[in-house]
């Protein structure tokens, strides 16, 4: 009995709030150590710690230990973001969506929110690489997160359209 009631549950699939939390949480990951890889190659002078000024004291935040904390709290406002993303613009089926939502996220954090991190300079005084560099990487994760959810929503609405449909008469005998 126990190993039906496993197999049972290996065989359920994930569940699309969960999909889209997931989504949003290595969307968040995966794009921030990327942005944290071009900090390295001097592409942009923003790194992940950014996040840890104005609420974390000492220097640990500027470490390695700074950095993987950085990232994975990216990750959980970024499972937000893919969140906000389901409920508003999950039924739009094109990259454009994503490419949008992307850089709204870009204006939102390099704008909006300078003003809570000391450490960055106001937007038009960042460098012309921080700033293409950010906003690409911001696009590459709106598309990410879109085009997963927005494909995983027309899945759905698909299997669901196949099984309302009535079954049709494939005997080739219709009207006799």
């Amino acid at each position: 009995m126990d190993n039906q009631q496993q197999s049972h549950e290996k065989g359920r699939p994930m569940s699309f709030i969960a999909l889209v939390i997931w989504t949003g949480m290595f969307g968040g990951i995966f794009w921030s150590l990327i942005g944290y890889i071009g900090y390295v190659f001097n592409f942009t002078e923003i790194r992940p710690n950014i996040l840890l000024e104005p609420w974390a004291i000492g220097s640990w935040k500027y470490g390695w230990l700074g950095t993987v904390i950085s990232i994975v709290v990216i990750g959980f406002f970024s499972a937000g973001a893919a969140f906000a993303y389901y409920l508003m613009l999950r039924k739009f089926k094109t990259i454009y969506i994503g490419i949008g939502f992307g850089i709204a996220l870009f204006i939102c954090v390099f704008v909006i929110l300078n003003p809570i991190f000391p450490s960055m300079a106001p937007f038009l005084e960042l460098k012309r690489d921080t700033i293409i560099s950010s906003a690409c990487i911001y696009v590459l994760y709106g598309v990410f997160v879109g085009y997963t959810i927005s494909y995983e929503e027309s899945e759905i609405q698909l299997k669901e359209w196949k099984e309302k449909k009535p079954a049709t008469n494939l005997t080739g005998n219709e009207g006799e």
